[in-house]
């Protein structure tokens, strides 16, 4: 607990000089303690944790048993463990796993991204979708299947080496602009959801100038994956996400007490020591990165980011969005959706649609409970 925290409510953290030990505290917060390195939890955000982890377990066991010929979940486990052999273990592990693993990981990188920003802007709207990013990353995707010559099938463009770089270009120049534009002495959050609201539109515009141009073939793929679909995702696509998440998501942890301090205001920020404008480069950084990686392996799944971290803050009842557990509600998020969308209709829904659905009307209620605030 920081200081500021300390003295807000009163109470400390009892600190261990042991090599590893527990830290309670005063207000019931526990931490563990290695060397010098100290991490702090609330029971009431660690528990929430662990169950939205052991969600994302069960679904990933549905996911993979659920599709054109039923698996038992006791025959997905065996596969997994490597216990199975025979036509079940290579529908689990070849056909249908790495779809599932893929939904997992954009769940994952969106929900971080989500907290991230949110909490960097210290406002619900400020997402990678609301804010350009995502839009950035999807016009660099695009691009870059249009140049390359499209394919009818979106996988072979999709999961070649180009669109993850220019994806990642295209959501880091959005993240530039947006923050340039916003920029008038500093940040204050509700300019810089407005210019991002439009450079997303801008960005939407020169996406829907490629697709116009570019030849049917081309178009029709790209049409598809802008949806955000996980239907064409092979193992090439979880390979680069998994590198990423496994890189970005501790270094995005890494970055959690800092974002604690900002959230009491610059002023206090820079008085307490934080170099404010290095860490707020290091966030946009992070979250561009997860975005980008998850846009360029299953397009731009709409309203995880804006959705997960808001149910986390909620569930959790602290001051900003945990982003474990944000990582952890956007897998369960886009791995439901995923299995509403394959089981609930006789056809292949995209994920995408899902979230969608799921996510518009939550913003809805979100800007009219805000209204209705600032009207008192």
């Amino acid at each position: 607990m920081s200081a500021a925290d300390a003295a807000r409510t009163g109470t400390t953290d009892t600190v261990h000089t042991g090599a590893t030990g527990t830290a309670p505290t005063a207000a019931g917060r526990r931490g563990v303690v290695v060397g010098p390195v100290g991490l702090a939890w609330r029971p009431r955000v660690f528990w929430y944790t662990v169950a939205a982890i052991a969600a994302v377990g069960v679904l990933v066991v549905l996911g993979v048993a659920i599709g054109s010929t039923w698996i038992a979940p006791a025959t997905v486990v065996r596969s997994l463990l490597g216990l199975e052999s025979g036509p079940d273990a290579f529908i689990v592990s070849t056909l249908r796993l790495p779809r599932v693993l893929t939904g997992t990981l954009v769940g994952l990188t969106l929900g971080v991204a989500g907290a991230l920003t949110q909490t960097f802007t210290r406002n619900p709207l400020g997402t990678p979708d609301i804010i350009g990013v995502t839009s950035g990353a999807s016009v660099g995707a695009v691009a870059a299947i249009v140049l390359g010559g499209g394919t009818y099938s979106v996988s072979s463009i999709v999961l070649g080496g180009g669109i993850p770089v220019a994806a990642t270009i295209g959501a880091l120049v959005a993240a530039i602009a947006v923050y340039g534009l916003g920029w008038r002495g500093g940040v204050q959050s509700y300019r810089l959801v407005l210019v991002g609201i439009g450079v997303s539109a801008t960005l939407d515009a020169v996406t829907s100038y490629l697709l116009v141009r570019a030849k049917i073939t081309v178009a029709a793929a790209a049409s598809q994956w802008l949806v955000g679909s996980l239907s064409s995702t092979s193992w090439s696509s979880v390979w680069p996400l998994l590198i990423v998440a496994a890189v970005a998501v501790p270094l995005a942890l890494a970055t959690s007490a800092s974002l604690g301090i900002g959230q009491l205001g610059d002023e206090v920020a820079t008085g307490v020591g934080l170099a404010v404008q290095r860490h707020r480069l290091i966030v946009i950084a992070l979250a561009v990165v997860l975005t980008a990686a998850a846009v360029a392996a299953a397009g731009p799944v709409g309203f995880v980011a804006f959705v997960v971290p808001q149910i986390g803050l909620r569930l959790a009842g602290t001051n900003r969005p945990p982003l474990l557990l944000a990582g952890a509600l956007g897998a369960v998020l886009v791995l439901a959706a995923d299995l509403l969308a394959r089981a609930a209709f006789p056809w292949q829904v995209p994920v995408g649609i899902i979230t969608t659905v799921i996510g518009a009307p939550y913003l809805i209620w979100l800007l009219i409970r805000h209204r209705k605030e600032m009207s008192r």
